[in-house]
């Protein structure tokens, strides 16, 4: 099957380009868990993160908001010690704020997708040299995120956010995928 050649040949990331990444998702707590992926990945790589993905899942009560808003700093202290995760301070605190700022929003979902117009924007790139990093929609979602309460929510997390949970449609016109989402 052709794909996006970010993929590469790593058959986790071949699955995640196969079945998640560029599809529409509008469930409130898979959308919220893959926010919360996207600020961990942070100045990393994303397979990284998918590879800790299951473990994130188990500490992170299941990416539950209502349990992450409650989360103390000792059980942060005790997840700096996990090697499954990815041990990084900040962004075991933003978990905690970004649920607490995520409990406050009436419709998140809803709101989330009002930054593309509610309906997933399909893109129609040659190549991955054409797809941009960051988009003012992007940017409009980070500073309304920011606002809002949430950290590790720049513009390039935004973008890949809206990737990955299909608002926008960034799978390249050759790849197979492409097809299948834009119909």
């Amino acid at each position: 099957m052709p794909r996006c050649a970010w993929c590469g040949s790593d058959p986790l990331y071949i699955d995640y380009h196969d079945h998640e990444w560029g599809v529409p998702l509008r469930e409130p707590r898979a959308l919220f868990e893959l926010l919360l992926l996207e600020g961990f990945q942070a100045g990393l790589a994303w397979i990284t993160v998918l590879r800790k993905r299951e473990r994130y899942r188990q500490v992170l009560f299941g990416f539950d908001p209502q349990r992450l808003a409650c989360m103390s700093d000792a059980q942060i202290e005790t997840l700096l010690q996990d090697p499954g995760i990815i041990r990084h301070r900040r962004k075991l605190e933003a978990a905690r704020s970004n649920a607490r700022a995520w409990l406050r929003l009436d419709d998140p979902v809803a709101w989330l997708w009002s930054f593309v117009g509610g309906m997933p924007r399909i893109n129609r790139f040659a190549s991955l040299a054409e797809v941009p990093a960051v988009t003012l929609e992007a940017e409009a979602m980070s500073k309304a995120l920011k606002k809002a309460g949430f950290t590790f929510v720049g513009p390039t997390i935004c973008y890949a956010f809206m990737q990955a949970s299909g608002m926008v449609m960034d799978h390249i016109l050759d790849c197979e995928r492409h097809a299948e989402l834009a119909g």
